[in-house]
């Protein structure tokens, strides 16, 4: 599935380029550090949507995103009874019949942060990447916000924060590091607006900054354990 080629104009001109290149990933293959997303051969599987919303001035003169730019994160309640508490793109699972990804991406984004759909610009859509164990297939949208609307936590059983981050704050090397989870999992994170960020949205926002060409020397062997990590991000002190 890919956006209509009249619905792509009027991106920025600093994710005109990223745009291209996530379009080009149905042709291309996927970028190095989404790969391991690939669904296993004989795992059932349900189709979803998340949308990778980001907003700021349409020209920010060095290709690099302008000082207004930010991405829309939501945080899961911690009383779901799956990935409860993690950050996450705005989305979820399609609705009987529906196909298209960008609908799905777009209806949920509405249901869960009360956006209006009518300003969002679809620019790219991903091939669908696995997330174990909820067994989701899952199309990142690519989105640039032509105008931004109020957003808030529509429902506190699935949402409890609704924040529009800095991209700056994710592109900070100060900001990032990886964790792990005993021999399970490692993988980036991120530590910006009081949150810990990891595991799949971690994933996405790090091959979209490394893409885009925003990436900026971090320290990859600065290694925290994810249990640790989390418990500090609860307390407000996740050290930057």
């Amino acid at each position: 599935m890919s956006v209509p080629e009249h619905e792509q104009d009027g991106a920025p001109d600093w994710l005109d380029d990223l745009a291209t290149k996530v379009r080009g990933y149905h042709g291309e293959g996927l970028p190095r550090r989404l790969r391991h997303r690939r669904v296993p051969p004989g795992v059932h599987t349900r189709p979803a949507s998340v949308l990778m919303l980001m907003s700021g001035s349409l020209e920010s003169g060095t290709g690099a995103p302008p000082a207004d730019a930010d991405v829309l994160l939501t945080q899961r309640a911690t009383t779901l009874r799956q990935h409860s508490g993690q950050v996450a793109f705005p989305g979820g699972a399609a609705d009987a019949g529906e196909t298209d990804p960008v609908v799905t991406a777009l209806r949920e984004a509405e249901e869960e942060t009360g956006l209006v759909p009518a300003g969002v610009q679809p620019l790219a859509v991903m091939p669908s990447l696995y997330i174990p164990p909820s067994g989701f297939m899952v199309s990142p949208v690519l989105a640039y916000w032509r105008e931004p609307s109020p957003v808030r936590v529509v429902d506190e059983g699935e949402t409890a924060r609704v924040v529009r981050v800095p991209l700056r704050s994710l592109v900070d090397p100060a900001n990032r590091f990886q964790v792990r989870y005993r021999m399970f999992f490692k993988g980036p994170a991120f530590s910006v607006e009081g949150m810990l960020v990891w595991g799949f949205t971690a994933g996405l926002l790090s091959a979209l900054i490394a893409e885009a060409g925003w990436e900026q020397p971090w320290d990859t062997h600065d290694i925290r354990e994810l249990n640790a990590s989390l418990t500090e991000a609860d307390a407000g002190v996740l050290d930057r």
